[in-house]
């Protein structure tokens, strides 16, 4: 896929100094405490399910049965949405229950590809072995891979070496595995607000369109999403990915702010600023494939 327009690095801290500069004492293989032996507890009572839980319903299709969730919004028309969760439909108030049948059966073959390719998608990443969280461990980072280097210090620390992709973290005596996994988590969601945001502004420019607000999700299924506010939120997790797709899933974002759907004016709008969309959906899709299990 030929790479977007533009180019840009992963940004670093300017308070994080070089790596080369840190005492480092060398790595060991013990250097993480042990996670606690879990206390039995009394199990909570169930909580009520909340009140604004959507309603989920049940259609025959053929010969299948389909459960999907029904949100009624302001949209002028019927969208669908598959994920982890199942089928999603959004439909316009003054759509009927029978019409949103109707529309369903009409999309069956789609829908049931997608939620067969949505499965097999699911499994394959509960088959792949979860990263083992110690000195020399290989985390996915900008397309490529980074090595994570652990050793003792007297305060936490972290620093990013971009010549040898190397991921320094020193820890206190007696540090965890959480809380490890959670000062890489913290800075690779660091490097992404930064990198997204320039990114969203040279694309925005490029669109001639304006974003209001940029915010990182956490979303486990979606890459990004864009609201009529034209406030744009993008999944952290995309920093795994290289820029090229980073930058096809923020040009498909600010292209909402033209079109809030999926019409051929929508991809045209996505194709005037990242032509190779179709080749970056696609490679978006394998490469989410193939990312090991990091934060379960």
């Amino acid at each position: 896929m030929p790479s977007a327009a533009g180019s840009a690095h992963a940004p670093a801290a300017a308070d994080w100094p070089d790596a080369a500069q840190a005492p480092h004492a060398p790595p060991s293989a013990n250097l993480l405490r042990p996670p606690p032996i879990p206390v039995p507890v009394r199990a909570p009572e169930p909580a009520a399910p909340p009140a604004d839980t959507l309603p989920r319903r049940q259609l025959l299709v053929g010969q299948f049965i389909l459960e999907y969730t029904l949100r009624r919004s302001t949209r002028r028309s019927i969208g669908f949405m598959i994920d982890d969760e199942g089928l999603r439909v959004t439909a316009p108030k003054r759509v009927s229950v029978a019409e949103i049948d109707s529309a369903i059966r009409a999309k069956q073959h789609w829908i049931i590809s997608k939620l067969d390719e949505r499965r097999e998608r699911r499994a394959a990443r509960l088959e792949k072995p979860p990263v083992v969280w110690e000195d020399g461990a290989v985390l996915p980072y900008l397309g490529g891979e980074l090595k994570l280097r652990l050793y003792t210090a007297t305060r936490n620390r972290t620093d990013y070496n971009a010549d040898t992709r190397e991921l320094h973290m020193g820890l206190v005596q007696g540090a965890t595995e959480t809380l490890l996994k959670e000062r890489v988590r913290a800075w690779m969601q660091q490097q992404a607000k930064v990198l997204f945001e320039q990114r969203l502004d040279l694309y925005a420019a490029r669109l001639g369109v304006e974003y209001s607000a940029f915010a990182l999700s956490s979303a486990g299924t979606r890459w990004g999403s864009c609201t009529v506010q034209r406030v744009i939120r993008l999944n952290w997790r995309l920093i795994h990915f290289s820029l090229p797709l980073i930058d096809y899933v923020v040009a498909h974002e600010l292209a909402h702010i033209l079109e809030m759907n999926h019409s051929a004016q929508f991809w045209a709008a996505v194709g005037r600023i990242y032509p190779a969309y179709d080749e970056a959906k696609a490679l978006l899709r394998k490469r989410a494939q193939e990312l090991p299990v990091l934060f379960s």
